[in-house]
């Protein structure tokens, strides 16, 4: 098991952060979904309101233009147990999923997807761009008590000019990142504990699948009971995705090796990389509303909009 170095707690007063950004005035940018807000956090922990988005702002990126565009997942149930903020299933006020964009300078709200080829967002959770003004995202899908609509993997542009689909019926997809070379794509699925990889023919085309029933390349399916969450690369190819029940970041190498790095938290669903040699990580624990500080033992990726 790996260790993390000057682990901080910079502030336990979000409500179910998710989405790091680490901008380069040393503030960190959220969303709080339960909040239904994308927040700042300052150095000194204190918590100001960007705009105010509604429905389940999920994963979050600064984009060619300088705003930050959010996959909004419609929203979730919630349950408190024990001091512990657990989401559910589909709230009764859902109106579906959808793609926003936020002007960081007027706190604007601008709604750029909510179907793709007549067909619904369910529950878009998180994005990562390209260098060409693409970005890829998951839809996580959304759940009953009675029932789960599956996930996919999607392609669109942020000018909102053009959305397709990549991957369809998805157990749970969720983290999502770009290798070094831009040239793969992986995904988490949540609920099965899969890391996923698919070769890019071009931007936003995947390259013929290996067979019929298998869109992409099993990484590494994870032995324990644990959930993956959202995710991020590092310089050398590794790829980090946030552990729940566990409470961590696995990290995993392309020939589907993994190490895990603990955190005293249940809930770490994403990180953020940034300082200027990009060890500096900030993690999110939802389900305690913390936003964690520490040093990392290899530099993170730059994405390709970061502040």
């Amino acid at each position: 098991m790996g260790q993390i170095k000057n682990l901080e707690v910079v502030t336990d007063k979000l409500q179910f952060p998710e989405g790091p950004i680490a901008m380069a005035d040393g503030s960190v940018l959220v969303v709080e979904i339960r909040r239904q807000t994308l927040s700042r956090v300052t150095a000194d922990g204190a918590i100001q309101v960007v705009a105010e988005v509604g429905g389940g702002p999920n994963g979050a990126a600064i984009g060619p233009d300088g705003a930050v565009y959010i996959c909004n997942n419609g929203g979730f149930e919630w349950h408190d147990v024990d001091g512990v903020t657990i989401p559910g299933h589909r709230p009764h006020d859902y109106v579906g999923g959808s793609i926003q964009r936020v002007d960081l300078h007027t706190g604007e709200v601008t709604t750029l997807y909510t179907e793709c080829d007549g067909e619904p967002l369910l529950g878009p959770n998180d994005l990562v761009f390209d260098h060409t003004g693409g970005f890829y995202f998951s839809d996580h899908g959304k759940s009953t008590a009675h029932y789960r609509e599956h996930g996919a993997l999607y392609y669109a542009k942020a000018d909102g000019s053009n959305i397709r689909k990549l991957v369809s019926n998805m157990l749970g997809p969720n983290g999502v990142g770009l290798s070094p070379d831009g040239k793969r794509l992986y995904a988490a699925e949540t609920p099965t504990s899969r890391l996923w990889e698919y070769e890019l023919h071009d931007h936003g085309v995947l390259a013929p699948p290996p067979s019929p029933f298998q869109a992409g390349r099993l990484v590494c399916t994870l032995p324990d009971y644990c959930l993956l969450d959202s995710l991020k690369v590092e310089q050398g190819g590794n790829i980090a995705v946030g552990t729940l029940i566990k409470g961590g970041v696995t990290v995993f190498g392309v020939d589907g090796s993994h190490d895990f790095i603990g955190f005293p938290d249940i809930g770490i669903t994403n990180i953020s990389f940034g300082g200027d040699d990009m060890c500096d990580v900030w993690a999110t624990g939802s389900s305690t509303g913390k936003l964690y500080h520490c040093r990392w033992p290899r530099p993170g990726l730059p994405l390709a909009y970061s502040a």
